[in-house]
């Protein structure tokens, strides 16, 4: 656990905000953020497994947690951050070290391993199912490693439990990670909602705005934003519909033109007719 604090000027010591993260998620960012603004609330990041994530903040272990999607939703709210790109990992000298980016028929020989904590969703999973499922990724990649198998995982992930011996490659057609903040429903703490503005990419002068009312419906323009520029470094999409201004950008460009073009066949028309 790490603690992000400055000492309180008053003698009373505040409430504590707790931040769950599952591995590969890193919220240096936001927690600068929250320093900037909040330095009488320290603010201590709780590392949780995958599994564990939804019931960190329902039994109150945690005030918010950045989870991976799916969870159990009993009881919390959830707003979609970002989605991370899934890449397969396996050993430095397999024949699959060549490739740039593989699609996912290309692991139709392989064992895929299929960890515990696994959660990314696939429709149907290719390559062969293995003996059993290992305890957790961390454990799988070391199974990898030693020649058995391969593992799909978000890129975050791959570089989290970097190994000398495994390499990894975009993958095609496999399921993206979806990136989540969830709390605990019905709970008012400001803490909460301060942190909230924060992911969204409000501003420390702007209001808070509606509350928890409308929480899934997706993050702010200013997330969607940010979102974009992390996904131009690699290893992230932004959320769902992100990209639709720039595409009715491009069809009013493309109305106007021809509006513009029907007017100058009209007037040339007209000027043959004239003579």
């Amino acid at each position: 656990m790490e603690t992000v604090t400055d000492t309180p000027k008053d003698s009373e010591t505040p409430t504590t905000f707790r931040l769950g993260y599952v591995p590969g998620v890193t919220p240096s960012k936001w927690v600068g953020m929250w320093k900037e603004r909040h330095r009488d609330i320290p603010l201590e990041l709780v590392p949780l497994e995958s599994t564990d994530a939804g019931a960190s903040v329902r039994e109150g272990f945690t005030h918010a947690s950045l989870v991976r999607l799916p969870i159990d939703r009993t009881d919390v709210h959830a707003i979609e951050l970002y989605r991370e790109v899934p890449v397969v990992v396996f050993p430095k000298d397999h024949h699959f070290a060549a490739a740039d980016e593989l699609q996912v028929t290309d692991l139709g020989d392989e064992v895929l391993q299929h960890p515990l904590d696994d959660t990314l969703q696939w429709e149907h999973r290719p390559g062969t199912a293995p003996v059993e499922r290992l305890e957790n990724t961390k454990v799988a990649l070391e199974v990898v490693a030693a020649g058995v198998g391969v593992v799909v995982v978000p890129q975050s992930v791959a570089r989290l439990y970097h190994r000398k011996d495994l390499t990894y490659t975009p993958l095609d057609g496999a399921p993206d990670s979806p990136i989540a903040l969830v709390w605990r429903e019905g709970d008012e703490d400001p803490s909460i909602q301060e942190f909230i503005g924060i992911v969204r990419g409000r501003t420390a002068n702007s209001s808070r705005g509606a509350g928890t009312g409308n929480a899934d419906s997706g993050e702010s323009k200013a997330a969607k934003k940010k979102a974009a520029a992390g996904a131009k470094a690699g290893g992230t999409t932004p959320a769902r519909g992100a990209k639709s201004a720039a595409s009715r950008s491009s069809k009013n460009a493309s109305a106007k033109y021809a509006r513009i073009n029907k007017s100058r066949q009209a007037a040339k028309s007209k000027k043959r007719g004239g003579k």
